[in-house]
């Protein structure tokens, strides 16, 4: 009984900001539903922000909503490639306002920066557009990446690794003629010392979303106690 008012909590919830969102659209990104009949799983689009590595990008998301939205976070999962320290290899963002609200030390994360319920999709997708061109290398998801942007910003650009590889691995719509002839006719080196990195470039990432951070609470449940829960 509890999980179901929850879950018509939630729809209500949802329901509304998905409303305001529609109504007041945000520079940055755009949001629409996967299924029409499911509030609890979206698809978003952000954009990346201007005079940033990530200007001109394109980064599919898909936004996962628990069963008592807001008073737990939702989770976001990239489906484009993305090269950047707080996004895992399988695409799953980690950010501070998305991490349950408890204390815990060894994160390096003050209570007060994790998430709760005044939180909404807007200021969510406002955070993760901040974190593109600021990310967190205190406790990175993807080390590599977070070396690079180190030496990267150390540098002050002119070490242009970690530059190179955000251009080479995302969806970029080209700003000038230099870069539509660069992004069509460079070729990945498939040479040996090249094959781990390619392959990470190739594709998308899967779009068959099962969040391991939830334990698949998100998912089977809410479907026979709503109908209208996430798949």
């Amino acid at each position: 009984m509890a999980t179901t008012k929850a879950t018509s909590s939630a729809l209500r919830a949802l329901a509304v900001e998905y409303k305001s969102l529609q109504e007041e659209p945000v520079e940055g990104f755009c949001v629409k539903l996967v299924n029409e009949d499911n509030l609890f799983e979206w698809e978003v689009a952000i954009f990346g922000p201007p005079d940033t590595l990530y200007m001109g990008g394109c980064f599919k998301a898909r936004m996962k909503f628990p069963p008592d939205y807001p008073y737990s976070p939702p989770s976001i999962r990239f489906l484009t490639k993305v090269w950047h320290p707080n996004v895992y290899e399988n695409g799953d963002l980690c950010i501070s306002i998305l991490h349950p609200p408890v204390d815990d030390p060894q994160s390096g994360e003050l209570p007060c920066e994790r998430w709760n319920p005044t939180q909404s999709v807007r200021t969510i997708l406002l955070s993760v557009i901040s974190l593109l061109n600021e990310p967190n290398t205190f406790s990175p998801a993807n080390v590599d990446a977070s070396v690079m942007y180190r030496r990267w910003r150390d540098s002050k650009g002119r070490d242009k690794e970690y530059e190179n590889i955000i251009r080479f691995v995302s969806s970029f719509v080209p700003l000038t003629l230099e870069d539509y002839c660069i992004k069509t006719q460079i070729k990945p080196n498939t040479s040996d010392s090249q094959v781990e990195m390619t392959d990470f470039y190739d594709d998308d990432y899967d779009e068959d979303y099962d969040d391991p951070s939830d334990g698949s609470e998100y998912a089977d449940e809410d479907d026979n106690d709503s109908g209208k829960g996430e798949s």
